[in-house]
């Protein structure tokens, strides 16, 4: 349907996918603990609102382009790991606020989740695992060349990563709470993502396009 093949076999592996920990749960988790849950669930929002940008780009082929071109991709992969390393030293050199989540501003709210939109955009690993992954579902013999197939089994495996993501920000931040309430706990929790973004941002500079 829809040229869609094997959607079960689709499921099960988008599944298994996502809850194997990467980039995106690490992201999550770290905003979680550090700025508690409502940073978490926006961070996840942003985060799943950037692939669906890179289902689009893949349906309508701008991310085989991207994929092709040498220079593209390393300047989205060089402009992506500038971000985040920046989003981490942000985080180290921060004085530290008491983090009442329920008390965040509605600006922080959208700085967050256009925070983790960008990270996700200015990925280039992101669209090399669309273009690799999501083909492998698609009927390639009808003769219909349609974006159709790419959009459903990309918001498919987004909202599915929405739902963990959002499941992964509740509960790091529940087993985090008290201890955020300490100044000094908290402000190392601020540190220690910092740390983990600048890592997710060299992580990211050693992805290479595929052959």
């Amino acid at each position: 349907m829809f040229g869609i093949i094997n959607f079960e076999v689709f499921l099960v592996a988008a599944i298994l996918l996502i809850l194997t920990p990467g980039t995106d749960t690490m992201y999550v988790v770290s905003r979680s603990i550090s700025q508690g849950r409502m940073a978490g669930i926006y961070s996840a929002l942003g985060i799943s609102t950037g692939a669906v940008v890179h289902t689009l780009l893949a349906a309508f082929g701008l991310s085989v382009l991207l994929m092709q071109s040498v220079f593209l991709f390393n300047v989205v992969k060089v402009a992506g790991a500038v971000y985040l390393a920046y989003l981490g030293i942000k985080m180290i050199i921060s004085k530290n606020e008491e983090n009442k989540e329920q008390e965040m501003p509605q600006h922080s709210h959208k700085k967050i989740f256009f925070q983790g939109l960008l990270t996700n955009v200015m990925n280039p690993k992101v669209a090399l695992f669309f273009l690799a992954f999501l083909p492998q579902f698609i009927q390639t013999n009808s003769g219909i060349s349609s974006p159709t197939p790419f959009i459903i089994l990309g918001l498919t495996f987004t909202l599915a990563g929405l739902v963990w993501c959002i499941i992964t920000a509740y509960f790091s931040s529940m087993a985090t709470n008290k201890l955020r309430s300490n100044a000094k706990i908290s402000t190392a929790f601020n540190k220690f993502t910092g740390f983990v973004f600048i890592a997710m941002g060299l992580t990211l500079l050693q992805t290479k396009p595929s052959s």
